[in-house]
């Protein structure tokens, strides 16, 4: 209301007055002082309590997400960490299994030579037996074949050329070589 007649009081000042310095002007910024400190106070119980406060939440807020955003990164560290080293010792059990398989393998290509090594040996040994065999059965049977040639060949010969006093002293004879060839084996 005050400044309604303030406002007011210029119509009734003479109209050739631009600027002066009296009374009015000083009560006029005196009332411009007071209303803008009234604004001010308004203003600042209605608005900037208020956004400093909201600014001071937020601040806070920001704050704790940034708090649980290094707790987070610590946990992350530790879990990489962790990653880690499971990978490490991943790698290590893999070596350590691996090596336990080439082991095995080596033993049974082994065990696998030297079952073979021995099954050809067994076979080489029963083939061997199996040519002594055949060559004593084939020595007996040349042996008999030339006994029975030279037997048919010496008849042949004998009842051509000899007469019976010396076929009597030749069977002699061979009767006396045999029985001394025999006694010898």
């Amino acid at each position: 209301m005050l400044n309604f007649l303030l406002s007011a009081a210029p119509a009734l000042e003479p109209p050739n007055r631009l600027f002066g310095l009296d009374m009015q002007m000083w009560v006029s910024i005196g009332i411009s002082l007071l209303n803008f400190s009234a604004l001010a106070f308004v203003l600042s119980w209605l608005l900037y309590k208020p956004v400093r406060n909201f600014l001071a939440k937020r601040a806070e807020k920001i704050a704790g997400q940034l708090s649980h955003a290094a707790e987070e990164m610590e946990k992350a560290t530790g879990l990489k960490t962790l990653y880690d080293q499971k990978l490490r010792d991943i790698d290590a059990e893999r070596g350590a299994i691996l090596d336990e398989a080439r082991k095995q393998a080596a033993d049974t290509s082994r065990e696998l030579l030297a079952e073979a090594k021995a099954e050809a040996d067994a076979v080489r040994a029963k083939a061997q037996a199996n040519v002594k065999m055949e060559w004593e059965r084939a020595q007996a049977e040349m042996k008999q074949a030339i006994i029975e040639v030279s037997a048919a060949m010496a008849s042949k010969f004998i009842s051509q050329v000899m007469d019976d006093d010396t076929r009597d002293k030749l069977f002699a004879e061979t009767v006396a070589e045999l029985g001394e060839l025999s006694w010898r084996n």
